[in-house]
């Protein structure tokens, strides 16, 4: 196979935030084996959450195929975030296009939209969203994340809803509890794949920005990490969890994003003709050649 061009793109990024990091693999007309893929996430194991393969693609202006360390990922919010930024940017011809089409190896077609001149940002049409079946009891929700019933804001429900992962949503009162949340990794793993979820999303509406309308932490022990410090797919859900249950309104908005060991990243989103968009900038950290045998 020889070298492919490589890059390091950290998402979501806000000020000194570090963003979510994701490493882009620009095959163009080449192809890899699932096997050669797997390889490449377990070689990016502790250094991104996923890896993003490009290939070229004829239905659309790319297509991307997501791994973690630990399996493929039928959609990485933050990967295709850290891809388009940079795939549109250095694209002329992309960058005097309102809209990109990509072709996604799980979840069809999606749509971005190039607002770098305005905003320093894309957005991406999130996969369609789904009502899950809420299968586990509030006790073991509260025994996988190690919190007591108290940390809980009772006014608003649990949920368990799709956008490309299935992501249970848990709300939390305050948002001194929500940053300090430090659950046991292999424990919630186990809590994640016998239920048949893909992450958790614990959320505070209190806010360290006031600009920001909500804050949330995504917890993913399925593709091999406890933290997802940025997220896409996640927060698609959870904004479908917002209208849902009018905390808000689908104009558009911004999620701050993490735990209390960073500083917070930022995550936006807002709805256009019914579906849910979410966007960001993202900072390129590492450009280069990746060598595979």
């Amino acid at each position: 196979m020889g070298k492919i061009k490589y890059k390091k793109v950290d998402a979501f990024t806000n000020g000194n935030s570090l963003g979510n990091p994701a490493a882009c693999l620009f095959l163009g007309e080449k192809k890899l084996s699932d096997e050669k893929m797997l390889q490449v996430g377990k070689e990016h194991s502790g250094f991104v959450s996923e890896v993003v393969f490009v290939n070229s693609s004829d239905i659309a202006d790319c297509k991307l195929t997501y791994f973690s360390s630990e399996c493929e990922v039928e959609f990485c919010g933050h990967g295709t975030i850290a891809t388009m930024y940079e795939f549109i940017r250095n694209n002329p011809a992309l960058m005097e296009k309102a809209e990109v089409k990509i072709e996604t190896n799980r979840k069809g077609i999606l749509s971005v939209y190039n607002e770098l001149k305005k905003e320093d940002a894309v957005y991406i049409t999130s996969p369609e969203t789904k009502e899950l079946e809420l299968s586990v009891s509030k006790t073991e929700i509260l025994s996988a994340l190690e919190i007591d019933e108290s940390v809980l804001d009772s006014t608003l429900p649990i949920d368990h809803i799709e956008a490309g992962l299935k992501t249970l949503i848990v709300p939390v009162k305050k948002l001194a509890d929500e940053i300090s949340i430090w659950p046991d990794e292999a424990k919630l793993k186990d809590f994640v794949l016998g239920n048949g979820m893909e992450n958790i999303l614990i959320f505070s509406m209190e806010t360290e920005d006031k600009s920001s309308i909500a804050h949330t932490r995504v917890f993913a022990p399925k593709f091999g990490y406890l933290e997802d410090p940025a997220t896409g797919s996640s927060n698609s859900a959870f904004a479908r969890y917002m209208l849902k249950n009018n905390l808000w309104n689908g104009t558009p908005a911004s999620l701050e994003q993490g735990g209390d060991d960073r500083v917070f990243n930022k995550v936006k989103i807002k709805e256009m003709n019914a579906a849910i968009l979410f966007g960001g900038s993202a900072t390129l950290k590492i450009e280069g050649d990746y060598f595979i045998g």
